[in-house]
């Protein structure tokens, strides 16, 4: 626990800059549910929540003084199933072509929002979890997994998105998930929108990455 607070602490900054943009998006939030009286993007929240879990594992992880490579595979399997929430969130702007006219630019900045932070809370989970690879297992495994777990991630969120499936639904329904998935991977030729979806999702998260890790090594140098 100490350890953990000692993070914690060390985080302070990169944390209280998290805390005041979520609370900015949810204020925007606020602020069309005033206007509107709906209800209707509040699931945008619960997004974020999801989106925030796999920095929580990542941060978790990262406090503790000696980690054993079971530790980090169990929390590593954990962890890649909520890591696609993160950055869901962005594929939330499809719900602006329901939007008023009228207050469409509000949508557009409520939802771009929540999806920054989203983004973010993903860039950083994956900043720790490849410190924390780095201590366990070769360079060159590291960094051959990373394109592997941004497809995956893709495929996540097309799961998500386009078949409804959730995070924990893999326990729930395991067999219609496989099911599902074989169907994708073993015909490829009637999943085309699936396999496009995937792999420019991965580039996009990919590319990304290796912005967010070059602007890092900038501030740090």
């Amino acid at each position: 626990m100490n350890t953990l607070k000692t993070l914690v602490l060390k985080r302070f900054k990169i944390l209280s800059l998290l805390t005041i943009s979520m609370g900015f998006s949810v204020l925007l939030l606020l602020i069309r549910m005033k206007i509107t009286h709906s209800f209707f993007f509040i699931f945008l929240v619960w997004n974020l929540y999801l989106a925030a879990i796999p920095y929580a594992i990542t941060t978790y992880l990262v406090s503790k003084p000696k980690l054993s490579k079971f530790t980090l595979l169990m929390s590593g399997i954990i962890w890649l199933l909520f890591l696609p929430n993160a950055p869901y969130i962005i594929t939330d702007l499809l719900h602006l072509k329901i939007s008023s006219n009228n207050l469409l630019w509000l949508d557009v900045l409520i939802v771009t929002s929540f999806a920054y932070n989203g983004l973010i809370l993903f860039f950083l989970s994956l900043f720790d979890m490849r410190k924390l690879l780095l201590k366990h297992v070769r360079k060159s495994i590291v960094t051959y997994s990373f394109p592997i777990i941004f497809l995956l991630t893709g495929f996540g969120i097309y799961l998500g998105r386009f078949l409804r499936y959730n995070s924990w639904e893999i326990l729930n329904k395991p067999f219609h998930l496989l099911d599902d998935c074989l169907d994708i991977l073993l015909q490829p030729n009637h999943h085309a929108e699936a396999w496009l979806f995937t792999l420019t999702f991965a580039a996009f998260l990919g590319i990304g990455f290796k912005m967010f890790s070059a602007f890092q090594k900038t501030i740090n140098s």
